[in-house]
This record gives structure tokens, C-alpha cells and sequence, in this order.
């Protein structure tokens, strides 16, 4: 049966804010969270860029509920083995209730540090071995590792959960489907597609748990819902693989005046229909997901909770 989480958006809010929604998700019924993990937001308006690893040990003492990344870029920014070491210490303290979320990245997250960005070929094969190093420090055993992308030396992690920590990997196309397949313990991607569900499942996914997000505008006023969506969230419509090659904010903005409210109406739901909301979330459980997680854009996080309490999660659990 498919379980509704909360996702928390560490661009768009502080971590007061952030642990303020995770106590209210579990209030209305929400039995999982999603938090994201970027360097930058997409644009200046969302405005804010959290260190996500000190925000879900904030979570870890705020609320009960499992937490996962969605997702983490375990490759460029962070070595795997910092990474590796910071979701064990998160499993530790949220006792096991904790998945790795793990994704090839965005340039706008990973070229900090100067690194160039390489294609996608090359990012899944940094990924892949990434995940690979960090399962075997999830053993707690002592790991050295020379591969084509990464060394890892004589090193040991102490804090480590009972049980390895779960990888989930993102993917929003096939050949990224049969990667998440082949390497994952899951899968994650952002849209309803049944086709690439089945992807996963024939190479290699049968049994694993997928994971699916969506944002939605709850607010009385339909248009003015509209309206904040297209200044705080156009980049998710925008086409193809710009996404994960822009590199600043600045960039996302320019190529988001290529988004019209037109197109936000259309993909994003918004407004106070219960009815609206059941159907973009439990399109996701039609097309096969275990766990879909619902993040609410903008201030008006209360109306939210309130709404998805008493009429949205009782509709999608009948």
C-alpha cells in the first residue's frame, strides 16, 4: 500500500521552518519525509540553501517519522566517503529510519569547488562507484578503495546503524532507470510514469520500493497560487537537460522566462479542490510507487496541513 510523506524543500525555507513543517506533517497524518539537499536554491526568490546532514539532525529530534534525501549528489561536492559517514551518523540517530536518496547531480550544486562537469556517462559511472564505496563503509569495516573516480584510504567508519543504510537512486529517463535498477535498494524520479517504473523492475527492480514526489499550491485563491508558483518554483517546467547543466541561480532565472503561468496552470495544482489533489497524488500510486511525498510551495503551510488532514490523505487511504 502506497504511504503519503511530506516533502521538505531546503531551498525554499529556514530549518526553523523546515522543523516547524516536519512537526506538523506528522500531526496531519504524513508517516514519512523527504528533505532535499542543494548547495544554492534554483533562483534568489526561494532564498534560502540549508546544510541538509544539520537539518536532519534537528529532525531526528524533533519528530518520529523515517527521513530520506531526495536526493543527495554523492560524486562531486562531497566524497563518498564524507557522505557515506554523514548518512550513517543520520541512521544513528533517527534509530535505522533513515534512506540515502542519491542522484548524479546538478551543476548548480556540484561546480563549487571548480570541478568541471562531465556528461552523463561519466556521472553515472561516478555515481555507481560511489555507491559503492559507501556501501562497504556502511559495514563498518575498514575499506580502501582505487577506483576510476575515487580513493578511499584505510578508512573506517565507527558510528554505523545495525542495518546498512538503504540507497535509492534517481533517474528520469531509461538508461538512468536501468542504472537505479542494477545498483540501487530503490527507485526515485518526479513523475507518474508508469513506462519508467517498469524500466526499473525489468532490470533489476522487482521487489524495491519506488519513490515519487510532487509539489502542489493549497490556497483559497487559485490565481494568486498560480502567481507564486511561476515566481518561486518555473524551474520545474523547464525542458530537458537544463536542469542539471545550469550553474547559478542567475542562470535558472534567465532560462525560466521561458515559463508562462499558462504552463504553470496547467502542470502544477493549485488551488483549494480537494478533489484536484487527490488526483495528482494518487496518480502516483496508480502507476506503482511505494512512498509519494507532497511539498507545499509557499507561507501558507497551515491551510495545508489543515486540508490534507481532513479531506486529501482520508480520500487517498479509502
Amino acid at each position: 500500500m502506497t504511504e503519503y510523506g511530506y516533502f521538505l524543500s531546503c531551498e525554499e525555507f529556514t530549518p526553523a521552518e523546515l522543523i516547524d513543517q516536519a512537526r506538523r506533517a506528522q500531526e496531519a497524518g504524513f508517516t514519512r519525509l523527504a528533505i532535499s539537499d542543494h548547495f544554492h536554491p534554483w533562483n534568489d526568490a526561494q532564498g534560502n540553501s540549508a546544510f541538509v546532514w544539520s537539518v536532519i539532525g534537528a529532525l531526528s529530534q524533533a519528530v518520529d517519522l523515517p527521513v530520506t534525501t531526495l536526493v543527495t549528489c554523492p560524486t562531486v561536492r562531497l566524497h563518498p566517503a564524507v557522505t557515506a559517514q554523514a548518512a550513517a551518523t543520520s541512521s544513528v540517530l533517527l534509530g535505522g529510519r533513515f534512506a540515502l536518496g542519491v542522484g548524479t547531480g546538478e551543476a548548480l550544486n556540484e561546480h563549487i569547488h571548480a570541478d568541471a562537469w562531465p556528461s552523463f556517462d561519466v556521472r553515472a559511472e561516478m555515481l555507481e562507484e560511489a555507491v559503492e564505496a559507501m556501501r562497504r563503509l556502511f559495514t563498518g569495516e575498514q575499506v580502501s578503495h582505487r577506483g576510476r573516480h575515487y580513493t578511499v584510504d584505510n578508512a573506517r567508519l565507527y558510528t554505523t546503524p545495525d542495518q546498512p543504510v538503504p540507497v535509492y537512486v534517481s533517474a528520469f529517463g531509461p538508461k538512468a532507470a536501468e542504472l537505479a535498477g542494477r545498483i540501487g535498494d530503490g527507485f526515485v524520479t518526479m513523475t507518474p510514469d508508469a513506462d519508467l517504473v517498469a524500466a526499473f523492475r525489468e532490470h533489476g527492480g522487482h521487489g524495491k520500493k519506488v519513490l515519487g514526489g510532487v509539489k502542489v499550491c493549497w490556497s483559497s485563491n487559485r490565481d494568486n497560487a498560480v502567481e507564486l508558483v511561476h515566481r518561486l518554483w518555473p524551474t520545474e517546467l523547464l525542458p530537458g537537460e537544463l536542469a542539471q547543466v545550469l550553474p547559478t541561480p542567475a542562470h535558472f532565472e534567465q532560462a525560466s522566462q521561458l515559463v508562462t503561468r499558462e504552463m504553470v496552470t496547467d502542470a502544477v495544482t493549485c488551488g483549494d479542490k480537494a478533489e484536484e489533489h487527490v488526483e495528482a497524488v494518487s496518480a502516483y500510486a496508480r502507476a506503482g510507487f511505494d512512498e509519494v511525498y507532497v511539498g507545499q510551495i509557499g507561507p501558507d503551510q497551515e491551510v495545508f496541513f489543515d486540508a490534507y488532514r481532513e479531506l486529501v490523505l482520508p480520500a487517498l487511504r479509502t
